[in-house]
């Protein structure tokens, strides 16, 4: 109940209204069963703008910490992430991984939207980065379809280490969902897994407009802290060999 309050009352008619944010596509969301949304990951304020433009509840599952807080700020954490439709997960743990996956498929075995995002943590510096086969051991053993969706300016908004939001447009834009069908059974092949995340990542870059780079974020944001600064080839160096692989274009919905 809290999360339509927060949605349609308390905190979505206010962002609506200053942040004026766009939608597109957003006839690629299922009106009903379950589904796999797969985003880009610019800012904390992604898992609170793309559930305001989505007509279904959509589910993330959320670092631990946001649910451990103690006094009164630990209680609105708990308070605003579960109204929000995050589920926390100790990524902390060993078993992380596999209590990510056990508590994602529960969520699409009821039917709901999920919300992934496959770079496994925000970007450092607006680029792409290397997709965590994750998602796609997810989509293969639910059977459920991933629909990507780029987030657009909202690291504009809200910054790394930026707690005050700055008004700004920000833009959220679904492609076609992807089907995998074709690798039915095929959960646990690392080849077919990867080859997936791939095209997921692929989805995203063209629907983002982001570059793309073939590292993944937690370990550049590893480097930043131990080097203070990010050891990354410019632009311009970018090559093919660093991109997912390419695939035709994909008409889009006018």
């Amino acid at each position: 109940m809290f999360y339509w309050l927060l949605k349609y009352a308390l905190l979505g008619p206010w962002l609506r209204l200053i942040f004026r944010p766009y939608v597109e596509g957003e006839e690629h969301v299922p009106a009903k069963g379950a589904a796999i949304i797969a985003s880009n990951h610019l800012s904390f304020s992604d898992s609170i703008f793309m559930p305001l433009l989505v007509r279904r509840r959509v589910t993330f599952l959320a670092k631990q910490e946001y649910f451990t807080g103690r006094g009164f700020k630990g209680w609105f954490s708990r308070a605003f992430m579960s109204g929000a439709g995050q589920v926390p997960i100790d990524r902390s743990s060993g078993s992380a991984a596999k209590a990510a996956l056990e508590t994602g498929k529960r969520i699409l075995d009821e039917g709901r939207l999920l919300g992934i995002y496959p770079e496994g943590t925000r970007s450092p510096d607006g680029r792409l980065y290397r997709g965590k086969t994750g998602v796609a051991r997810m989509a293969l053993e639910a059977g459920v379809p991933v629909i990507p969706v780029a987030m657009i300016d909202t690291d504009k908004v809200q910054p790394i280490g930026k707690r005050i939001p700055r008004i700004r447009r920000i833009g959220v834009r679904f492609g076609p969902p992807l089907d995998f069908s074709r690798y039915e059974g095929l959960a646990g092949d690392r080849f077919v897994e990867r080859s997936m995340t791939d095209e997921i990542m692929y989805e995203l870059m063209v629907l983002s407009g982001q570059e793309y780079v073939d590292l993944y974020a937690a370990k550049v944001k590893a480097q930043i802290a131990a080097d203070g600064e990010i050891g990354l080839p410019d632009a311009a160096e970018v090559t093919d060999a660093d991109r997912p692989p390419a695939r035709a274009p994909i008409e889009r919905a006018s």
